[in-house]
């Protein structure tokens, strides 16, 4: 049995903000946020946007693309909802996942959140194709993030990173063969941690560790704070590897890999991957530049953007990479 994906969508906001728009608010510019990230725009969500209402517009691209035309018979066969989120839409509960499942229609179908940061889709797609064994055939796995609600917009040096945005796929149980010639499918994952660098990329306040108190008064509201250098350290080997783990495992060659999807946090972590393995930059699919880190939304983001380029083929082997806060890392082979 394979774990196959069926098909991908996603969703940005219509509110684009280029870099020339931050320079009118922040002393920054351009040039620099482009030479330093490779980053021009990012899409904000407006404020009645949440992260279930991305994921689940994201969702509906997907299913919509799988089965024009069949939306609402396609959604009732869905079995499971599987979302890799960092800002959800509440504290805890409910799971953004539920309120995609209510949204669809859903009356049957598992729902649960992952918690893994920019790591999340991986590990979300990872979890929901282990879980497709019994009656349960079908899951819909998305990756949705809201950060500009978690960003500190007085802090230039991360602000001008992050955009918000929702990327999803259609997960399904088929009779090909996940192994052997002729396999297909996700064919193998690596999901990996690192708990020693937790402090590097954290929101401090609003969890039970520094909760909120009657009466106290704070500065700035939840936010999240980045060591960019020590996550920059750290991504640059979880990125270089996972990815020689992957082709170990499978015993793969770089050439037999047509299309790397990474997370795009930094245009210099991939030129820094790259370099130290000897990869051609062309290796990685790219779409940072418009669409900025979207934490969990940027590996599906990219995967559409690819899968709607027309060159991804049937039978071609690709790879994701993510990492992010926790510290997590994490790959899939999936063979298309």
């Amino acid at each position: 049995m394979a774990i196959e994906i069926l098909s991908t969508g996603k969703y940005v906001p219509a509110n684009r903000v280029t870099n020339d728009d931050l320079s009118k608010t922040m002393d920054t510019n351009d040039e620099w946020i482009r030479s330093h990230t490779g980053i021009g725009a990012r899409h904000l969500a407006n404020d009645e946007e949440a992260t279930s209402d991305l994921a689940y517009k994201a969702a509906m691209d997907a299913i919509e693309r799988f089965a024009p035309g069949k939306a609402a018979q396609t959604i009732q066969t869905i079995d499971l909802v599987v979302v890799g989120t960092s800002s959800p839409d509440y504290y805890g509960f409910p799971s953004v996942a539920c309120i995609v499942q209510d949204k669809l229609g859903l009356t049957q179908a598992g729902a649960f959140d992952v918690v893994a940061a920019c790591s999340g889709f991986v590990y979300a797609l990872d979890a929901a194709g282990g879980m497709l064994t019994g009656n349960r055939k079908r899951a819909l796995v998305i990756g949705a993030d809201v950060l500009s609600r978690i960003t500190d917009w007085t802090d230039r040096s991360t602000c001008v990173l992050f955009g918000d945005g929702a990327g999803a796929v259609l997960l399904e149980r088929t009779d090909a063969p996940a192994s052997g010639e002729g396999k297909r499918g996700i064919i193998s994952s690596i999901l990996g941690s690192q708990g020693s660098g937790a402090q590097e990329l954290i929101c401090l306040r609003g969890g039970t560790r520094h909760p909120f108190k009657a009466g106290e008064t704070i500065d700035k509201p939840i936010h999240l704070y980045m060591n960019g250098r020590a996550v920059y350290t750290f991504a640059v080997k979880a990125f270089t590897d996972t990815i020689e783990a992957l082709l170990e495992k499978e015993g793969l060659t770089l050439d037999q890999v047509k299309k790397i999807i990474p997370h795009q946090a930094n245009m210099r972590i991939i030129q820094a991957a790259a370099k130290r393995l000897s990869i051609p930059e062309d290796k990685f699919f790219m779409n940072i530049e418009e669409y900025a880190n979207t934490s969990n939304a940027t590996i599906p983001l990219a995967l559409d953007d690819y899968n709607r380029t027309g060159e991804l083929k049937r039978g071609d082997v690709i790879m994701t990479v993510g990492f992010g806060g926790g510290l997590t890392f994490a790959g899939n082979l999936i063979v298309w």
